[in-house]
């Protein structure tokens, strides 16, 4: 029951010994050139009113580490999960996020690039985070093992807290369509209803999930310099 569970999120899909479901990623995309070649209507304007409310937002939290630019990278990766986050949503459509290769591919390069960029060129700083202010100096070295801890897990945390929900949420639809052939049919509505409520609700978690993402690799960033 579990494997069987759990399988609507693995990619079989082939053609050619070759994963079709990977290509879902490409469809986010489609909602992007229309900007260049059409008028622009309702959906352009509120999509750049969402990136500039971001550029100010990461700006503000990213202080004396800010320069010109420095806010795309950030915007991109908000603008990359919520757009698989959200056609995960539609049927027949592989949700890419549910699976640590995506997500960890996406976090581990990050941290990675922020831990070399600190501990290379401000290295006297990243040993200052490493204990807190007011520490007690018998409890230093426990705080300095909890810091490293708390720091090696930091691309772990974001890629399982991105799967996690996306998988979550699928599981839980999932579970309950499946009730379907075994309820009365008087039920069927009721039934309907709350999957439509699901559903809303894992719309507000693609792009809530993509927020929290995005804001706490800014947050990493902020931290190494």
């Amino acid at each position: 029951m579990m494997n069987n569970l759990f399988s609507i999120f693995d990619p079989t899909t082939n053609i050619l010994n070759l994963s079709m479901n990977w290509l879902s990623i490409l469809l986010g995309f489609l909602f992007l050139p229309n900007i260049f070649w059409l008028i622009p209507n309702r959906h352009f304007f509120i999509w750049k009113f969402i990136m500039m409310k971001l550029h100010n937002e990461f700006k503000n939290l990213l202080k004396n580490n800010y320069f010109k630019g420095s806010t795309f990278i950030f915007i991109s990766l908000f603008s990359f999960i919520f757009f698989n986050n959200f056609l995960g949503l539609f049927p027949y459509i592989f949700t890419s996020t549910s699976h640590l290769s995506l997500s960890l591919s996406m976090s581990l390069p990050l941290w990675m690039s922020f831990m070399l960029y600190g501990w290379l060129n401000n290295y006297q700083h990243m040993f200052i985070h490493l204990i807190p202010q007011g520490t007690p100096p018998i409890l230093m070295p426990f705080m300095v093992l909890i810091e490293t801890i708390s720091n090696i897990i930091r691309p772990g945390t974001l890629a399982v807290r991105l799967t996690a929900n996306m998988i979550a949420g699928h599981l839980l639809m999932t579970l309950l369509s499946n009730m379907s052939s075994i309820i009365p049919s008087y039920l069927i509505i009721f039934l309907i209803f709350i999957q439509i409520l699901l559903l809303i609700l894992e719309s507000a978690v693609a792009m809530i999930q993509s927020y929290v993402i995005t804001i706490l690799s800014t947050l990493y960033s902020s931290e190494v310099n």
